[in-house]
């Protein structure tokens, strides 16, 4: 069986879940045996998320092999437990730049370089990449609306592959809004129209419409989709919002849209099992009891600058019987005279990932209130940074400790470059991404959580715990529990003395699934639940 495509569009507005809708397949295709790859499509000039602000895009998801890409990877990862790469995610500036440096090594011989058929071939380069002796269906989602400027040559690249691959191999479907006026909330579908309108004059019919909508979709509303955007009325299928985010699988399957799928594309599978993830949802839905975590960052403002974070704990949350209920703290808020009265309640403190100055003393008043007050502690990344130098200020004598990334003129660097790093200045030049190995020290917290000592993590980071300091802060009770193989980076750092308070330089919510919460998150929520008992 050739690999079959499915091209998934946006219209109307952003932000209308076709990443939740493409993962949502995906799961239910995986689950009739097909073997599944996805891939991202972002029309943005930048060439990878890596620098960009969180307000804007979000999180930065990091794959193993280092990729730093679209939030919606983490998406496809947790719905359809597949481990992604660098050529899932695709952005125009990626294309772009890989056309002009062909262009300047003399690779067109001197010809112009155009949108057709240089662009527009790039990117058909990288979605036949997706076709591979292992995949059955390939789902390709592409960025923004149809209508922006930026998604043209995506749009006109997949309806070449349709042209190529032949419309028996190929299928799109729409995700657009159906608007609800206000004041009366009657359901219009005359914007879907013209956005299916849209596509067709740039030669692509849609042979699915999810109506993305609050309420209901009547059926009278589904007849009128069908019939003025020359689709079958089972074609237009809704797309409701779920009270959880993990249900919609369970949604769409109801609604017939993978049955759609098989049908249209001929596919060879068997009846889905949705048993395990079934379950899922309803333990996610009747959990017996609410513990409160504390999520302190700078930018708590966007919710989904930490959405890996959020939804590992919920995996957490789970797989403990419980709902993990996130108390979001901004870290500029939080000062030593006030992190009692911020944290009051929270059964458990989290403090993730980041870059730059802005909100680290609240970070480390609030690390401090957990270590001195007994309340788990999970620290990911800059998180475990900030535990480190808190403890080398306040039981290891080290006052003026720091990050050299933030202060590069401290006496003590508790984290700094290592040494083969020192004299690279170019952003990223420096940075650990991807997966790396981790050795467990026996009895530690982290190899009970693992219940294995070797382990693989995904890292986003430039700085280290600084070796010179090792021996200081053992003796004031830090373990450093994980090392890498060869025993110079820390990994992974505990405390003695406390109930549970584990910090880690890599980021163990990328490799969450909500029915296969993360060792490290289980556990946290695990104390969490039993300090909201004691």
């Amino acid at each position: 069986m050739s690999v079959k495509y499915i091209f998934v569009t946006g219209g109307v507005v952003s932000g209308l879940g076709k990443g939740i809708t493409a993962a949502s397949l995906g799961r239910l295709l995986k689950q009739r045996g097909l073997r599944v790859r996805v891939q991202k499509l972002d029309p943005y000039l930048n060439v990878d998320p890596g620098t960009m602000n969180p307000y804007q895009h979000g999180e930065v998801f990091v794959t193993d092999d280092g990729a730093e890409t679209d939030l919606d990877l983490g998406h496809y990862e947790r719905f359809i437990d597949e481990n992604l790469d660098i050529n899932s995610s695709v952005s125009s500036g990626k294309v772009y730049w890989d056309v002009l440096n062909r262009e300047r090594r003399g690779d067109y011989l001197g010809g112009t370089v155009q949108i057709i058929p240089h662009i527009t071939g790039e990117i058909k380069r990288r979605i036949y990449q997706l076709d591979t002796p292992d995949t059955d269906v390939a789902i390709v989602e592409i960025g923004g609306t149809v209508g922006d400027i930026e998604s043209q040559p995506f749009l006109e690249s997949i309806r070449q592959v349709a042209a190529e691959r032949g419309r028996h191999n190929v299928m799109f479907i729409h995700v657009s809004l159906i608007v609800s006026i206000p004041g009366t909330g009657e359901l219009k579908s005359k914007p879907t129209q013209h956005s299916a309108k849209e596509l067709l004059s740039l030669g692509i019919q849609p042979d699915v419409i999810m109506c993305r909508s609050d309420a209901p979709v009547p059926r009278d509303i589904l007849e009128k989709i069908s019939l003025f955007c020359n689709i079958p009325v089972d074609h237009a299928i809704p797309n409701l919002t779920a009270e959880l985010l993990y249900e919609v699988p369970l949604m769409l399957e109801r609604e017939g849209l993978a049955d759609v799928v098989v049908r249209r594309l001929g596919l060879i599978c068997h009846m889905p099992d949705l048993t395990e993830w079934a379950t899922m949802v309803h333990r996610a839905k009747h959990p017996a009891g609410t513990v409160t975590i504390a999520l302190v960052g700078k930018y708590v403002a966007l919710h989904d600058a930490y959405l890996s974070v959020a939804e590992a704990l919920t995996h957490g949350g789970i797989e403990n019987g419980v709902k993990a209920d996130i108390r979001w703290i901004d870290s500029e808020t939080v000062t030593e005279e006030n992190a009692a009265r911020l944290l009051d309640g929270c059964a458990g403190i989290l403090v993730p990932g980041g870059f730059g100055s802005r909100g680290v003393e609240g970070k480390i008043a609030a690390i401090r209130y957990a270590r001195e007050n007994g309340i788990p502690f999970l620290g990911i990344c800059l998180g475990m940074q900030m535990a480190v130098v808190e403890l080398a200020r306040n039981r290891a004598g080290f006052a003026d400790a720091h990050s050299s990334e933030l202060a590069p003129h401290t006496l003590h660097p508790v984290i700094d470059l290592m040494p083969d790093q020192t004299n690279v200045t170019e952003k990223g030049g420096t940075m650990r991404l991807g997966i790396y190995p981790c050795v467990l020290a026996a009895g530690s917290r982290a190899l009970t959580a693992y219940g294995q000592p070797h382990i693989d993590e995904r890292h986003r980071h430039r700085y280290e715990f600084n070796n010179d300091y090792r021996e200081a802060l053992t003796e004031a009770g830090m373990v450093l529990s994980g090392l890498s193989p060869d025993g110079q980076l820390v990994e992974v750092v505990e405390l003695q003395d406390h109930p549970w308070f584990v910090g880690v330089q890599f980021h163990p919510e990328l490799k969450s699934r909500p029915n296969r919460a993360h060792p490290l998150f289980r556990e946290f929520i695990a104390a969490a639940v039993r300090q909201a008992r004691d």
